[in-house]
């Protein structure tokens, strides 16, 4: 896939900043030039460089990327009047900009965003979700809840950003800390009362998140995914409890909202400050936030729900699916609490809640099976998905499901080995296999396979999903796993167009034809 830039930050208004504003509180070991220079805009791309901006070149970028010391060239022939980097600049152009070496430039770029947006977090509540599975659907239904009183809060996710007076599709779960404050301040300057947010591993490795005063962090479960980045899952649960460890630039959060039911939560409500308040949520006894007499079906949930001060169970009904939703329910009501609004009041709500595109949303109506498009692409994932959608199936299971390219090979046999130990057959198929040959992933995922007659291998997406459709009958349920809500497919030199939910209706109304017209799909 070709390098693509992230669109320039948003900006409720614009900003010019003098260098030394935007610097206040920030340590730096060297500088050239005047820093009073007044400075308009902060950049990590070069080719996003505007008159008058900031450059941050980071010395960890990707070789491929405009984003680092390499690009300096670049970025001061586009207008750069400052450039903030860990290296000793030795380019000399005219107009010369102003230089500042720096321990880190991530970091600084996190606190310096702050800065030249006038500490837009000082003017909000922040609750943040992390984890690896859950995250979109227990922030999107927070931020429904919240919303129920007509107060306004903002919405960072992977499938959009709620800034107060808009809505944009996201580009990334957590954006890049200058992104993340100048979006704030849109937050802040449109009345918003606060943000929730998904806080990805990436991105609190990054420092995109540094300096935020959470005053609740969510910690949903762990379960193997992005070991191409933090190696081990020890590093990925490290990384994870920093926030809640107060070692991201800001105290720790007073409420943790913990997976009673995930031993890592666990692990992590056993080293959380003095000064944070464990709230656990589950099925279990000891659990903060509890569902009890859990009934599942194909139109939805039912349960009974017990929290802090509730003198008794309160019946909770959904249309959102499954046992994990009932957990991404609990967490999301923990969280409400813990931003100070009473349960019982947001019960209700519940019921409206419409879901979250791409998280097990179902399309197709009509076919003579339910169709379902997740964004399940970790084993853990699947094997949710899959039980989940087995208790509501009187016949078949039937998926289609691919491993992306470029990522965490040692999940991809994993993920088959899922789909084979739960679904009657399966269609593996292409995810994002970016530059990685299609064949190479297919041999990854091959050593998984213990029943190779319950599993096809068909390198075209939308081929695989059109021969799932043939295949179903009345009775069996389809799932189509792995990239939910995205609308895209990344190949070596190339994003395509492909959007699961967009693909399956077109399948369809092709098949429709078919007995008529002898369309073939």
């Amino acid at each position: 896939m070709s390098f693509t830039p992230d669109p320039p930050p948003p900006s409720a208004a614009p900003r010019t900043v003098s260098l030394l504003e935007i610097l206040d509180d920030i340590e730096f070991r060297d500088y050239r030039g005047d820093l009073k220079i007044p400075v308009s805009a902060l950049a990590l791309d070069s080719r996003l460089v505007r008159p008058g901006s900031a450059f941050f070149a980071l010395k960890s970028a990707r070789p491929d990327a405009p984003g680092g010391a390499s690009h300096i060239a670049d970025a001061i022939n586009r207008g750069a009047v400052a450039i903030i980097s860990e290296e000793i600049l030795k380019e000399t152009c005219r107009p010369d900009p102003v230089w500042v070496r720096v321990a880190d430039a991530r970091r600084t770029l996190s606190a310096a965003a702050l800065n030249f947006h006038a500490h837009p977090e000082r003017s909000l509540r922040l609750a943040a979700v992390t984890g690896t599975n859950g995250k979109t659907t227990v922030t999107t239904l927070l931020h429904h809840l919240l919303g129920t009183d007509n107060s306004k809060w903002g919405l960072v996710g992977t499938v959009r950003y709620e800034l107060g007076g808009r809505s944009i599709p996201a580009h990334r779960t957590t954006p890049e800390a200058h992104e993340l404050a100048a979006m704030m301040a849109q937050m802040r300057d449109t009345g918003c009362e606060g943000l929730v947010m998904e806080l990805s591993s990436h991105a609190i490795a990054q420092h995109r998140a540094d300096g935020l005063p959470f005053a609740a962090l969510a910690f949903t479960n762990l379960t193997q995914d992005h070991m191409d980045y933090h190696g081990d899952m020890k590093s990925y649960f490290q990384t994870k409890a920093l926030p809640f460890l107060g070692k991201c630039g800001a105290a720790p959060p007073p409420f943790a909202v913990l997976n009673a039911a995930d031993p890592a939560a666990r692990n992590l409500a056993e080293i959380l400050p003095k000064t944070t308040r464990p709230l656990f949520f589950g099925e279990e006894d000891h659990a903060d936030f509890r569902a009890v007499d859990i009934r599942l079906g194909p139109a939805g949930t039912t349960f009974k729900l017990l929290w802090p001060g509730a003198t008794a169970p309160v019946s909770v009904h959904t249309s959102l699916p499954g046992s994990y939703n009932v957990a991404n329910i609990l967490c999301a009501l923990a969280l409400a609490h813990a931003l100070g609004r009473p349960p019982e009041a947001l019960i209700p709500a519940l019921a409206t809640f419409p879901g979250v595109p791409g998280r097990m949303e179902r399309v197709g109506d009509g076919w003579p099976c339910p169709i379902f498009v997740d964004y399940a692409h970790t084993d853990d994932a699947l094997r949710n998905a899959l039980r989940m959608l087995r208790a509501i199936t009187p016949g078949r299971l039937l998926v289609v499901f691919g491993c992306g390219g470029n990522r965490d090979r040692a999940k991809r046999p994993k993920m088959t080995a899922a789909v084979q130990d739960l679904a009657d057959f399966a269609w593996a198929t292409s995810d994002n296999p970016r530059k990685e040959p299609q064949e190479s992933i297919f041999e990854d995922m091959r050593t998984g396979v213990s029943a190779p007659e319950k599993i096809a291998f068909i390198e075209d997406r939308r081929h695989a999903i059109s021969l799932a459709l043939d295949g179903a009958r009345e009775g069996d349920t389809l799932l189509i796993a792995g990239k939910g809500h995205e609308d895209y497919q990344e190949f070596s030199t190339v994003t395509i167009p492909f959007d699961d939910r967009l693909v399956t209706r077109e399948l369809l109304s092709l098949k429709r034809l078919r007995p008529r017209q002898g369309i073939i799909a």
